[in-house]
């Protein structure tokens, strides 16, 4: 499975310099965030948990925003003191990586692939680099790469009209000794002196998956109306609808600085098993996701944990309500990929039910973390005030408010 990315983020965006002045392109404003942020979220769906970015221009820029909105994300960054090229910035980038094999994307490109069926076809030939590929029907800003019946690429033509043809998608899996072990200048370019000399083994992923590039002003307008989210509706929830709800201070009672340790110390919410049945009846899935240190820290074990899911779940189902699953982190790292608001256990919900649609789904919790988390996975969000009725809002990761989960039912 890949684990690690290198994000090229480095270059200048001079087509875009009349829409986004003096920002570095994956800073762009896309339905009001910076086009990085769904690049990185994607990638972590994709099971991605180690970023390695590639800076350059204004990387102050850069650099500032993932401190202050991904403070808990797993990264590090490279910068170029002066322009290095593509083959440059991986080559530098590559000296950070810990793993065997490396993604590289473009920091103002999202092309969705399925990264496992890239690696399928990356670890299956043992190849050098593997390129995902995308297919196109009239085209002429793009290249054509051909491949053979066993995905070995045999030629890369230049840019001209085709009328059908896969393009390099700018997505690619690179054996990091095959390129580190051959003696590069500082500055080259990847494109034309690692891929296309053809000395390498090289191979293709052809997957028709959504892509777009914003470093073109067409697709940086056609980018502001894809990644808007509609408002949500509550009246338009049925069935097809999944709802993420958080444990302490949302179906029972908290203790502030501490961890509810067994059973005796639960305590539900006034109304919560009522309004378990009617989310029972709206919603066809219910997911609780709840990061539980306490574990880590071993004031509890897991063993305790279970217990207390086991009884809570059970007066839930005797009251007519539903609990679908249960995930938890125990981990004491903020990094961890499914600690809140880190979103991987809603991706885990996703493996595990398919039919979850993330588009269509509701996170509840009392905290920003939460909320975090549910804007981290394309989730919309619930607020209750619970616990921390001082929460400003509006708030950018928020989408409603409630005084606690019965009152939201009741608007359902």
């Amino acid at each position: 499975m890949v684990k690690e990315v290198i994000v090229l983020a480095g270059g200048l965006g001079t087509r875009l310099r009349n829409a986004v002045p003096d920002l570095p392109k994956c800073m762009a404003p896309v339905a009001g965030r910076p086009f990085l942020f769904y690049v990185i979220n994607y990638l972590r769906s994709q099971g991605i948990e180690k970023f390695i970015f590639s800076l350059g221009y204004r990387h102050e820029v850069i650099e500032e925003y993932l401190n202050e909105q991904f403070p808990t994300l797993n990264y590090e960054c490279t910068v170029e003191e002066e322009p290095l090229g593509t083959g440059g910035a991986i080559q530098l980038a590559c000296t950070k990586t810990t793993e065997e094999n490396v993604l590289i994307t473009n920091g103002d490109t999202i092309f969705k692939i399925h990264i496992d069926e890239l690696a399928t076809v990356h670890y299956k030939n043992t190849a050098d680099a593997t390129l995902g590929l995308k297919p196109m029907t009239d085209f002429d800003r793009y290249g054509i790469v051909e491949i053979n019946e066993k995905n070995a690429i045999t030629s890369f033509q230049e840019k001209q009209f085709c009328k059908q043809g896969n393009i390099n998608g700018g997505v690619y899996l690179l054996n990091v000794k095959a390129l580190l072990n051959t003696k590069w200048p500082g500055k080259f370019a990847f494109e034309k002196d690692f891929l296309e000399t053809q000395k390498f083994r090289l191979f293709g992923s052809v997957q028709d998956k959504y892509f777009i590039d914003i470093g073109i002003p067409e697709d940086y307008c056609k980018a502001q109306a894809e990644f808007a989210k509609p408002v949500l509706n509550l009246k338009a929830i049925d069935k097809s609808w999944t709802i993420f709800i958080d444990r302490d201070g949302v179906i029972n009672h908290e203790k502030k600085e501490d961890y509810i340790k067994n059973w005796d110390e639960f305590r539900f919410y006034e109304g919560i098993k009522e309004a378990f049945q009617v989310l029972n009846k709206k919603f066809g899935k219910i997911v609780v996701v709840s990061n539980q240190r306490g574990v880590g820290r071993e004031l509890m074990t897991e063993t305790d944990l279970h217990n207390i899911h086991q009884y809570m779940t059970k007066e839930i189902v005797t009251a007519g309500g539903r609990i679908d699953k249960i995930y938890y982190c125990t981990s004491t790292d903020n990094k961890h990929p499914n600690r809140k608001p880190n979103p991987g256990m809603a991706f885990l919900a996703k493996a595990d039910y398919p039919g979850i649609d993330l588009n269509k789904s509701i996170m509840i919790g009392n905290k920003l973390s939460d909320m975090r988390f549910g804007r981290n996975a394309g989730i919309y969000t619930i607020f209750v005030a619970t616990t921390n009725p001082d929460t400003a809002f509006p708030h950018i990761d928020i989408d409603n408010r409630f005084g606690s989960l019965p009152d939201f039912v009741k608007a359902l």
